[in-house]
């Protein structure tokens, strides 16, 4: 393969899962993830990606998507099963958000999320041209900065973290945070959602390696590790575009009739995860139902539930409690004809999103602990006018950015129903004061600016101490 002079290193590559018949590649877009983060940012840009192509076994040579090369690593059925769904999703996931679900600790996860992340890093050393930039993503890769750093010193190494980095007495409890540690600090630069995280990183290098300096320049093994917060955001742009085509407009059209034209409709748009605050969300709904204080004739609550780490069983129990409760809430309260909550376990494409969020009149993103979410400002960049609220998390990193969203602590039930209810008797007036504040902020702060703001960062980023 030939060497690049970025490439990027990611845990999978941004592949649809149905290939086409001619064995074609498209770009894979979820709501909200790394892959369709990226798109932007690479459509144009000469660049190798490195990843996990899905399934087990030899990696098989994979066509280029426009100007972006592929560069697929192998993984087996037990490194999937220890790298992947044991290390990074049942170990370090839960941990990086606030032990929402018991962080497991396995021995043997760990030598497969090392011998995995090794292999990412030979990957990555052998397609980089000489001084080449390489950005690694993410927690499934936090080894790989140093591993490469050894294998290849010419390069420049970024590091992105888009989950929250948890406070020091959490990481702390990791048997492997040393390691950890200093696999990410082979970075010349750490990037993260929100500056709590490089105080964070600062503090833990101070006292696990002996590491000096300020949160966003820290001093360690004769070298300067730049760190900062660089908030993801999305393309706006294309979200504008993709509003525009006849096919969402008329399909907003349609799901309003279907729902109701008269009813006010709740939105939630998620990957079935614990984080997410799903279940949270359908307790405050249900009680509301119960009250009376909002009826099914004039009010419907739809959520996108997009299927997640389905062999994790933490997850395939979530999905039941889930489907579950659903059940128990339309048996209860729904009429012939008029669920109380239309719920969808499906992905989603683009368009079609772009229509749900047209349609509605509450979008209710209320995570538990979230590094950015995505979902929210697809929202605020969805609206073809300055109507619809916002219910956003005080957690999801988001939050930072659009504080005219009606903000709520999805711990508490309470405050939630309260603040629905706040959300859906706004004035319009209100509404498209905030709609707007929220909009020319994610237009000022889209994808182009954060990959901008990154990487000059990065190419301005010293490895050697002053």
């Amino acid at each position: 393969m030939r060497q690049s002079s970025l490439v990027v290193v990611a845990n999978r590559l941004p592949l649809d899962d149905n290939v086409a018949p001619d064995g074609a590649c498209e770009w894979r877009r979820s709501p909200g993830g790394l892959a369709g983060a990226l798109h932007a940012i690479l459509e144009q840009t000469p660049a190798t990606w490195v990843g996990w192509a899905g399934g087990t076994g030899q990696a098989r040579d994979l066509p280029d998507i426009g100007t972006l090369r592929l560069r697929p690593v192998p993984l087996s059925e037990e490194e999937l099963r220890g790298y992947y769904e044991g290390f990074a999703n049942s170990t370090l996931w839960p941990l990086y958000h606030d032990a929402v679900e018991q962080p497991v600790f396995d021995r043997e996860w760990w030598l497969a999320y090392r011998a995995v992340n090794r292999r990412f890093a030979e990957a990555a050393a052998e397609v980089a041209e000489p001084g080449a930039t390489v950005w690694v993503q993410d927690y499934h890769l936090q080894l790989v900065p140093q591993l490469l750093r050894e294998l290849r010193p010419d390069v420049r190494i970024g590091f992105f973290l888009h989950v929250p980095f948890p406070p020091p007495e959490l990481f702390m409890q990791l048997p492997r945070r040393v390691e950890l540690l200093r696999g990410m600090l082979g970075a010349d630069l750490v990037g993260f959602q929100r500056p709590q995280a490089a105080h964070n990183v600062a503090q833990l290098a101070a006292k696990l390696l002996g590491a000096h300096g300020a949160d966003d320049a820290i001093i360690l093994d004769d070298r300067v590790v730049r760190t900062g917060a660089f908030p993801v955001s999305i393309d706006v742009a294309e979200m504008r575009t993709l509003n525009a085509r006849p096919y969402v407009v008329n399909q907003a059209h349609q799901l309003r009739h279907d729902l109701g034209a008269h009813k006010r409709v709740l939105l939630s748009v998620d990957r079935l995860d614990y984080t997410k605050g799903i279940e949270h969300r359908l307790t405050a709904y249900s009680e509301l139902l119960r009250d009376g204080r909002i009826k099914v004739r004039d009010t419907v609550m739809v959520q996108v539930a997009v299927p997640s780490r389905e062999q994790v069983e933490s997850y395939r129990g979530l999905r039941d409690r889930i489907e579950r409760e659903v059940g128990r809430i339309n048996g209860e309260y729904g009429r012939v004809g008029e669920p109380a909550i239309h719920y969808l376990n499906q992905p989603f494409d683009r368009a079609d999103l772009a229509a749900l969020y047209q349609t509605a009149d509450v979008m209710v993103v209320t995570p538990l602990r979230d590094g950015m979410n995505l979902v929210a400002k697809e929202f605020v960049a969805a609206r073809r006018d300055d109507s619809g609220a916002l219910v956003l998390s005080e957690f999801a990193g988001a939050a930072a950015e659009l504080s005219d969203a009606f903000l709520v602590n999805p711990h508490d039930v309470d405050g939630l129903k309260e603040t629905l209810l706040q959300a859906l008797a706004a004035a319009p007036e209100d509404l498209a004061t905030r709609m707007k504040a929220m909009r020319d902020h994610i237009t000022s702060h889209d994808i182009h600016a954060w990959a901008r703001a990154y990487l000059t960062a990065l190419e301005q980023s010293q490895a050697l101490v002053p």
